[in-house]
């Protein structure tokens, strides 16, 4: 009875076949003929019955060589298919790469380097989800994405699900983080993209909006109302202006810049957003202010270990190193 049947003695069979000798299916195998006549021993007691009929000019297939070869041709057929298939992808002229990203980049430089992207490689199928930093490690850990677009600000860790602790000083665009830390069963490894300027958003008849190329000391702000962000925000909120001497008197809190403007703009509060959301959008009626010492939040792509050799991931990083670079080497407005 047939059992474990060796795909290389398929083939090599197959060849036998259409050659209709075992000399001639050597010669095409760039093979000794011996060395083709043992495989299709092994493979006939492997099958337990005769393939072939020996003749004097060739081979005769059996009953049972006529049904094998059926299954050896749909073998190759499939083993051809999935070659092509692999080399598609090494050549990204196939893949999908799954993105997150919080939404600020998911408005503005993901797209881009999205369609950079897609201009290179129009095979590849890219897929995007909106998520915060934590949501979009989780994402990542749990093998729902392949790549996760995130921040941090120098003045808090990541998402501690996550692992990765804060970087002591900015690092270079393109550079590894931290040692990647596991998560779960896997590691995670981030790589810098880039630094988005911090701003401060005040109401357009503001008495500090002007001169809006005059950096203003956080202090002058501290009878203030603030607006705050999200958790991660609020807490570099808190501790930028407590190394500016004063305590934020915080009445609002949204992570929906387009509310937080909105709120500015009608002169209920003041804020800092990140330069990415002003560029996302920007509502008429605030006016935009560089405050000394703000710094930025560091934005990072982060990916398992070993997943930027799958080259349509890789293909992605740097689609998004290259969208970024030019777009945030500029200072604050």
């Amino acid at each position: 009875m047939a059992s474990g049947l060796d795909v290389q003695r398929l083939l090599i069979f197959r060849e036998i076949a259409r050659a209709g000798s075992i000399a001639s299916a050597a010669r095409s195998l760039g093979w000794t003929q011996p060395a083709v006549s043992q495989h299709l021993r092994h493979l006939e007691r492997q099958a337990g019955t005769p393939l072939v009929l020996r003749r004097p000019r060739g081979v005769q297939l059996t009953e049972a060589g006529r049904t094998l070869l059926r299954h050896a041709e749909a073998i190759a057929t499939r083993l051809r298919l999935a070659t092509d298939e692999l080399d598609a992808l090494v050549r990204l002229r196939a893949g999908t790469v799954r993105l997150a990203a919080f939404p600020s980049a998911g408005a503005t430089i993901v797209p881009a380097a999205m369609g950079l992207l897609a201009g290179r490689h129009p095979g590849l199928d890219v897929r995007l989800r909106e998520a915060e930093p934590p949501q979009a490690l989780a994402l990542l850990a749990a093998g729902e994405v392949d790549l996760a677009v995130t921040f941090a600000h120098p003045t808090s860790a990541p998402h501690p699900r996550a692992g990765f602790p804060s970087d002591p000083e900015p690092v270079e665009v393109g550079t590894s983080g931290p040692e990647p830390v596991e998560v779960g069963a896997s590691d995670l490894v981030r790589v810098v993209v880039g630094a988005d300027p911090l701003v401060l958003v005040l109401p357009r008849a503001h008495p500090y909006a002007q001169p809006a190329d005059v950096p203003l000391p956080l202090n002058a702000l501290a009878g203030e109302k603030w607006v705050g962000g999200c958790d991660r925000c609020t807490a570099n909120l808190l501790a930028l202006c407590a190394d500016a001497g004063f305590v934020p008197d915080i009445r609002h809190s949204s992570d929906d810049y387009v509310l937080t403007q909105a709120l500015i703009a009608r002169g209920l509060a003041v804020g800092l957003l990140p330069r990415l959301a002003l560029d996302a959008s920007r509502d008429p009626g605030i006016a935009v202010r560089p405050v000394a010492g703000l710094g930025h939040r560091i934005l990072y792509v982060s990916h398992h270990r070993d997943a930027d050799r799958v080259p349509a991931v890789r293909g992605a990083i740097q689609a998004l190193l290259d969208t970024m670079a030019p777009t945030l080497d500029h200072t604050p407005m």
